[in-house]
This record gives structure tokens, sequence and C-alpha cells, in this order.
């Protein structure tokens, strides 16, 4: 049979051989793996050490975001501090321009102006249409222009110039009681009529002493007083009798001190009362203590000099002028203004003297409409002895007085209106009624009634 198998037994023998692999291969896959020694289970100490590590590296990640937040901070503060830095420098070099600009010499121009009109009746109904001693509301049934003002200022360092002109009845009236002078050849007379349209005019230099010394010469408004020539900054339409009896406007040369922001003292000489040119060769002199806040000013001022023209039959009199004055704001709604004047004059009858007083309240209604009322009187007395009486320095009447109330509009800026009713009475006739005898040309009017009664609707503009 030999070694070799035949073609026939290949077969079979391929099939036996596959089953034994088959065989060895699944016995191999049946067998168990190799065991890998089993791990101790952690101890106490380790689960605490490692919780504490645990607990260490989030500690030292929230300082690290901690301390990403401080750069972050720091940086954004040191960007801030060159920003402010900045900022000063360029505030620094700002306020040294504008030191600088401010040391350069400047001139400032201020130019002002006003327009007054009103309607006035007078139940006297007088013939000649003259509201007597009234000031400037003096016009029976007419519209009336009493005064038109334009006032031009101006500053150079220190320096200062004023010229306030006007024209109407208003200055045409106060202006009676300057001084007719002759004049010559070569030289113009002087009188009412050459000044009437000029209400104030002077020159000044404010020097750095203290608070300031302000030294001024001119033409003056007079401080007597707290009512004004200028009907906006009076309460009421009519001036009381105080105003019209005491002067208006002096001229001469006056220094003012500024003690503090509140208070000043002004020393003044003056030719005298309602005198641009002088009646006589002595000189008036003015002593004022001035106080200014919000809600209160005051004024207390002595008036001296000798004010009767030359050769006057009252000789050389000097006469002494007190006046004070308030005006307090006391409530939101309220205001008062009282007034107290006085004055004594010797002269070569004996002691002409007066004392007069008015007392004014304003009331708010509302931020455009008030009211105001005012009650005054006015009483003198005229020296007189055996050889004469003196010529009286104020009225015709030992007394005069009047009761004023007034309503103002003020709905639009720089323009206000007001009504006012007003009853004047007197120790005598004074006023006119009716049928009033005379002409005012050739002889003059006769006043023929002690009181009088009158309606006024009065407006004024300014710019």
């Amino acid at each position: 049979m030999g070694s070799n198998i035949s073609w026939r037994a290949r077969p079979l023998f391929g099939a036996v051989a596959a089953a034994l692999v088959t065989l060895s291969t699944g016995a191999a896959l049946a067998q168990p793996a190799p065991q890998t020694p089993a791990q101790p289970a952690p101890s106490q100490e380790d689960r605490a050490l490692s919780e504490r590590i645990d607990k260490l590296e989030q500690t030292l990640r929230a300082l690290e975001e901690a301390s990403r937040k401080r750069e972050a901070e720091v940086a954004a503060l040191l960007k801030g501090v060159g920003t402010l830095q900045a900022a000063e420098a360029a505030r620094g070099a700002a306020e040294a321009a504008l030191a600088a600009e401010s040391k350069k010499p400047s001139l400032s121009l201020t130019v002002n102006g006003a327009v007054e009109l009103y309607y006035q009746w007078s139940f006297n109904d007088p013939d000649n249409g003259i509201t007597n001693f009234r000031g400037f509301d003096n016009r029976h049934n007419s519209f009336t222009v009493p005064n038109v003002m334009l006032d031009v200022r101006g500053a150079y360092e220190g320096a200062e110039a004023r010229v306030a002109l006007q024209v109407g009845h208003a200055p045409s009236t106060y202006t009676l009681a300057e001084p007719a002078l002759a004049g010559s050849g070569a030289a113009n007379a002087s009188s009412g009529e050459l000044w009437k349209y000029v209400q104030q005019a002077y020159v000044g230099y404010e020097a750095p002493v203290g608070g300031g010394l302000l030294v001024q010469g001119g033409i003056f408004l007079s401080p007597i007083g707290p009512e004004s020539l200028v009907i906006k900054d009076s309460w009421s339409w009519s001036r009381s009798n105080l105003f019209f009896g005491l002067p208006f406007y002096h001229a001469g040369l006056r220094a003012t001190y500024k003690a503090s922001p509140e208070w000043s003292v002004t020393l003044a000489g003056y030719n005298g009362w309602n005198d641009i040119v002088d009646n006589n060769d002595e000189k008036s002199l003015s002593l004022q203590l001035s106080h200014a806040s919000k809600e209160l000013s005051w004024s207390l001022l002595y008036f001296g000099g000798v004010e009767r023209p030359t050769d006057a039959p009252e000789g050389r009199a000097w006469r002494h002028t007190f006046d004070t004055y308030a005006t307090w704001t006391a409530t939101s709604w309220l205001a008062l203004q009282p007034h107290l004047d006085g004055g004594f004059e010797p002269n070569e009858f004996g002691a002409s003297g007066w004392v007069a007083g008015a007392l004014s309240a304003r009331f708010t209604f509302t931020d455009w409409l008030f009211g105001v009322v005012r009650q005054d009187a006015f009483y003198e007395v005229a020296a007189e002895d055996s050889t004469g009486t003196a010529g009286r320095i104020f009225w015709p009447a030992e007394w005069v007085a009047s009761s004023t109330a007034t309503l103002e509009a003020r709905a639009v800026d720089h323009v206000l209106l007001r009504l006012e009713v007003r009853h004047d009475h007197a120790e005598g006739d004074m006023f006119f009624r009716g049928a009033v005898r005379g002409d005012g040309v050739t002889t003059p009017f006769v006043p023929n009634t002690s009181t009088q009664d009158t309606l006024t609707l009065g407006a004024t503009a300014w710019f």
C-alpha cells in the first residue's frame, strides 16, 4: 500500500484536520484568562488627603481668577488716572488762558432806554387840565408821555462814563427848581430849560482800595428816599409827596467805599438841592451809610448845606436833612418800604423845619400780578418872628397827605401796566377844581380846593 495516501482519501483527511483545528481552538478559548491581582481599598486617611488636595486646587484656581480681576482693575485705574491727569492739565491750561485774557484791557458798553405813557382822569375836572402838586402825573383827561429816556454807560479798566438823556413832562417839571442865572456876552445863561434833557451825566474811576473805592463827578439823581425817577424802579405810578418835595438831583463829586459785599459808605460834595449851577457860594455835604442784601436794603443819610440863594432874606441858613428808608421782603408775598425824613433850618426868622413819612406795602398775587398800597404825610413849619416869615421850603400849606392804591401787571417781560387810584388832601387850597381863576400866562392859576382824587392808567416799556 505504501505510505502515500490515495487521491480518494485526501478529502476525508482534510475534513478531519479541520475538525481537529476547530476543537483545539475552542479548547483554547474555553480556558480562563489570567487573573490580575486585586487592589486594596483606599484608607480613610487617603480619602481625607485627596479631599484636602481637591480643596487646595479649587482655592488656588479661585485665587488665580481673583488675581486676574485685580490686574484688570488696576489697569483700568491706571488708565483713569492718566485720563484725569490729562483733564487736569487741560483745565489748568484753560484757566491760565482765561486769566491771561481777563488781564487784557476791555471796553464794555451798555445801552438802555424806556418810554412811559399814561391817561389820567381827575374827578375835580379842572378846566386848566392840571393835576397840581403831583410830580409827573400832572395832566387831567389827556394821554401823556411823562418821560422818554436813553441811557448809555461805558467802562474801561476801572474807568466809567454815563450819559442818560430824557424828554417829557417829568424833566420839564422837576427842573423848574433849577436856578435861573443870567449870562453875559461871553457866557450863557443857565436855567432848567438848558439842563432838562440831561437826567444823569458823570465820569468815575474805581480804585482797588479795600473792597473798592469809586470816585465819581457829574450830575446824579438824588440818593434821598427809595423812589426813583424811572417808573419801573418805583412801586407806584405816582410818586409820594416826599419824593416830590425833596430834591431830585445834585451836581458835584462823590466817593463810595465798599466796606463789604453788603455795606458801603458814600461821602459827597454838591452844589446843593436841584442845583446843576450853584445859586450861592456855599457847597452842600452828604454822608450816607447803605446796606443791601437779598431780603433787606437800608439807607441812613445826612445832607447839609445852604440852599437859599445869595441875598435871600433868610440869610446864609444851613439846612440839615436826615433821611432813612428800607425795603424789606418780609415774605414771599409781602414787601414793605418805610421812609422817614426830617430836618431843620435855622435862619434869620427863627427855625424852619419839617417831618415826613411814607409807608408802602407790596403784595405778590402771582408771578405777574402785584398790588401796592401807600400812605404818606408831610408836615412843615416856616420860621416866623416880628420881622416876618421865612419862605416855605416845600408847600404852600402846613401839611399835605395822600393815599394810593395800585394794581400792577407784568405779563410780558420789560413791559408793565398800572391802574392807580389816589386821594390827595392838604391843610389849605393847593389843587384845582372846575373853573380855575387865572390863565397861567399873564396871571398864575389860583388853587381853589384842598382835595383831589384821580384814576390813572399807565404803561411803560424798557430795554
